[in-house]
């Protein structure tokens, strides 16, 4: 038996990167997912490749920004499955500067998909978890429900240029474990996970000046500047960056049974760099 047979999971921004390696990782463990992307293509990719290796998924396309979103996202397992077991909140970019140089606009924009997005998720889930909570409970039948938050060593430790990033995670960090002490009564484990340098699109090594990536039709450069990620990774105790696979491993070890006991915890998934 899959440790997560049955379960159901909402993967935020699991097109692509890590949330893609975070949606394959439960499904092969038997968790029915709910795949995110902003993009429908990439979110349709995954659900055929889960489907494909015999699993069970469907998608919900959009931007977790967007007003009503979180809604329509957990209305989706709950229409497509029947239920919701684990709620990732993976979705997320970087949109750097020196705080000089920073627009209001980056600096709302990179809180709303990392803090008020995971937010709204978790509201629009908590008349479905508490219920469910008290259903199991009359029976004698508990269940652990299981939310990972998707943080960033910059959110705990700061990082220059990122005056917006680090105080979106850093609050995640704090989302987290308030959410673990309101929803401990309803067994749920809610936990964060603070990745240090993962090599996705977002970080790979920059050949291209104008490599950028498109929100909502808004040009965001994205890549890291070669000798500053070769000097990022000779820092790491483990000599290299961590790859989507590795970083979904670290975001499942919080979803199984093993976890049923930790809760409002920050696990920093680093190689080893503080």
């Amino acid at each position: 038996m899959n440790k997560l047979q049955d379960k159901v999971a909402l993967v935020s921004g699991s097109g692509r990167g890590i949330g893609r390696e975070i949606a394959l990782k439960l499904a092969s463990e038997g968790a029915r997912v709910v795949v995110n992307d902003l993009d429908e293509a990439p979110a349709l990719d995954v659900v055929e490749t889960i489907r494909a290796s015999g699993g069970k998924a469907a998608a919900c396309v959009g931007s977790v920004t967007e007003a009503g979103f979180a809604d329509r996202f957990v209305n989706t397992a709950l229409e497509q499955f029947g239920g919701l077991d684990i709620i990732v909140n993976n979705a997320g970019y970087t949109w750097d500067n020196v705080i000089q140089k920073m627009s209001d606009e980056q600096w709302e924009d990179i809180l709303a998909v990392h803090l008020t997005a995971p937010f709204r998720i978790l509201r629009a889930a908590s008349g479905f978890i508490r219920e469910a909570a008290r259903q199991e409970a009359e029976r004698g039948t508990p269940v652990f429900r299981k939310v990972v938050n998707i943080s960033s060593t910059s959110g705990v430790y700061g990082n220059a240029g990122q005056a917006n990033y680090a105080a979106a995670k850093a609050g995640i960090n704090g989302l987290t474990r308030a959410m673990a002490k309101e929803w401990g009564r309803y067994k749920v484990n809610v936990n964060s996970i603070a990745f240090g340098l993962i090599k996705t699109r977002l970080t790979e090594a920059d050949a291209q000046a104008d490599a950028s990536i498109d929100i909502a039709g808004r040009k965001i450069k994205v890549g890291v500047n070669p000798q500053i990620l070769k000097n990022a990774e000779a820092l790491i105790p483990l000599g290299r960056g961590g790859t989507p696979e590795e970083a979904a491993g670290a975001v499942y070890l919080f979803c199984i049974p093993e976890s049923n006991y930790v809760s409002g915890q920050v696990l920093v998934c680093g190689g080893g760099r503080p």
